[in-house]
């Protein structure tokens, strides 16, 4: 072999260990995407239940509440009935009614009207002044929206981290596929599904933007 060809096989060999440094290089920086993605889906995962949890409590506190109230008014209105058919009877009876009963019929609709009144409006009266708690209608309404608005929240928390958790998916298998074909676009377009992923799951999180559900 002469001189010149030899130095040809040495440098192919150069260029040859050159290119395989890179591909080495590539697939392992590609393996080091795919594992922050991979750790940025559990994070979203994570998120996504906490957040169904939450979706799932807050419906549950929110018919329960409901359902109090509905019971409070239940009872409101057959003490306002109660009290209309005394009020009635008093009417009825005129001054034939003798004054001991009357005063006695007088104590009871005055009684089921205080009754009637609480159930609209019982504050807790341990809480503050401004404080919402209680067992009233009024109270208990105002309850019930308060866990509606947080059900609605994590509503719209739970669709992001779903959004997340899938581009996140296809990002890994994207970096899997550069890694099989040493396709740098390909790495590319993993990397920017995984940047939007990570924004959706920021927003999950932080709920900035509202997205159409």
């Amino acid at each position: 072999m002469e001189a010149a060809d030899a130095a040809d096989v040495i440098r192919e060999l150069r260029e040859d260990r050159a290119e395989h440094d890179a591909e080495e290089r590539f697939r392992s920086r590609v393996a080091l995407v795919i594992a922050v993605l991979a750790t940025l889906l559990a994070i979203a995962t994570l998120g996504g239940g906490n957040v169904a949890e939450d979706m799932i409590n807050s419906n549950i506190h929110a018919s329960d509440t409901w359902a109090f109230y509905q019971a409070k008014n239940i009872r409101q209105t057959a003490m306002n009935l109660a009290a209309d058919e005394m009020e009635t009877l008093l009417l009825a009876s005129g001054p034939t009614l003798p004054e001991q009963a009357r005063r006695d019929i007088e104590d009871k609709v005055a009684r089921y009207r205080a009754t009637a009144a609480r159930y609209d409006d019982e504050p807790d009266p341990d809480a503050p002044a401004d404080s919402l708690r209680g067992e009233g209608k009024k109270q208990l309404a105002v309850q019930a929206r308060n866990w509606e608005a947080q059900r609605e929240r994590a509503q719209e928390q739970d669709a992001n981290f779903d959004y997340s958790g899938v581009l996140y998916q296809i990002a890994i298998v994207l970096g899997s596929v550069a890694i099989l074909a040493l396709s740098r676009p390909v790495l590319w377009i993993a990397l920017g599904m995984g940047g939007v992923a990570t924004l959706l799951m920021l927003n999950g999180f932080f709920l900035l933007v509202h997205l159409p559900l």
